[in-house]
């Protein structure tokens, strides 16, 4: 296992989400958990040969340890993204053999790939030779009717063989037929049981978990099976479990809601002054009160004046004042 992906032999990390986890939202995670690995949306390695690599690849140094996902199937397109991504200074770079949309099975790549194991590997592999970070996969556990873990197995080996040595395990199945993206999210039942099967059986590679997991105790169980845990819709929508498992996981002072915010505030006026508007910044920032008296609205708040134009920092403090009465409760 490279050192590089784990602090204190254990992995804490913020899965790659479509639409949230811009540069932006990691961000705002690096301030929650500095420990934590932190993943870029997916981006296809064709886009990134081709495409605007300021805008797709766009990083503030803050964010590190951070990883590059790819999607592709073409193992010399995807080297060459891999290798520009090592060279804009990423610190992993990820092949995504995971996400079940119609747009990624339409292209030959994402969990389809789950049945295509020697492709994987290839991949793999021109990836390894052309970088020199670490090259990972984040993988589901089969596509459909697939239910034998020797199949499952299968495909880690082959992969492995080619060099990865880190996996990151939606314990769940990808279903590419009947189920929207969001669907195969909730619906295929999990099996972290196979996960912690692939540890047992391969004690040589990482393993982190990814899939339904929503509280800190459910993240930390999977310590005593895996090498790590990957939080996804949870750590956006209630970040400061993030914040919590971090302090919880690697130690430091535990902060409150208002005070990791405001540690936010020169990123947030420097991005200001670049133009960028405060829709794009707030929308992640939206849950950091999530459960909490006043928590609504925080959220209401910034929901509705973020888009206006002008928008700025005071708005945010409007938004942490109206938790002020009830601030040594949130904290």
């Amino acid at each position: 296992m490279d050192n590089s992906l784990n602090y204190d032999g254990k992995t804490l990390a913020v899965a790659p989400m479509m639409d949230w986890t811009d540069t932006h939202c990691r961000v705002f995670h690096r301030l929650l958990a500095p420990h934590a690995r932190l993943y870029t949306e997916m981006v296809h390695a064709n886009a990134v040969l081709l495409g605007d690599r300021g805008r797709l690849l766009a990083m503030d140094p803050v964010e590190h340890p951070v990883a590059l996902q790819l999607g592709g199937s073409e193992p010399a397109m995807l080297a060459q993204a891999a290798q520009i991504g090592a060279e804009r200074g990423f610190d992993e770079i990820n092949l995504n053999v995971g996400c079940p949309s119609d747009r990624v099975q339409a292209g030959r790549f994402g969990a389809c790939l789950m049945r295509e194991p020697t492709l994987v590997a290839d991949s793999v592999a021109a990836m390894i030779a052309s970088c020199t970070v670490p090259v990972t996969v984040k993988c589901r556990l089969g596509v459909d009717d697939d239910h034998e873990y020797s199949r499952f197995l299968h495909f880690i080996d082959t992969v492995a063989q080619a060099g990865c040595g880190t996996f990151v395990v939606h314990a769940r199945n990808a279903w590419l037929k009947g189920l929207s993206p969001k669907e195969n999210r909730e619906v295929p039942p999990l099996r972290y049981d196979w996960a912690y099967a692939l540890k047992r059986d391969r004690p040589a590679l990482a393993v982190v978990v990814n899939g339904g997991i929503a509280s800190e105790a459910e993240a930390t169980a999977h310590l005593a099976h895996a090498d790590g845990a990957m939080l996804g819709r949870a750590a956006y929508h209630d970040p400061y479990l993030l914040h919590r498992l971090d302090v919880a996981w690697f130690g430091g002072d535990l902060r409150t809601r208002a005070e990791l915010l405001r540690a936010l505030r020169p990123y947030v006026e420097a991005q200001l002054a670049n133009g960028v508007a405060l829709k794009h910044i707030a929308r992640h920032v939206l849950g950091l009160f999530h459960g909490q008296p006043g928590g609504r609205a925080f959220r209401q708040i910034l929901s509705e004046g973020a888009h206006r134009s002008g928008a700025d920092w005071s708005l945010i403090e409007s938004a942490i004042a109206a938790t002020a009465p009830h601030s040594r409760v949130a904290a």
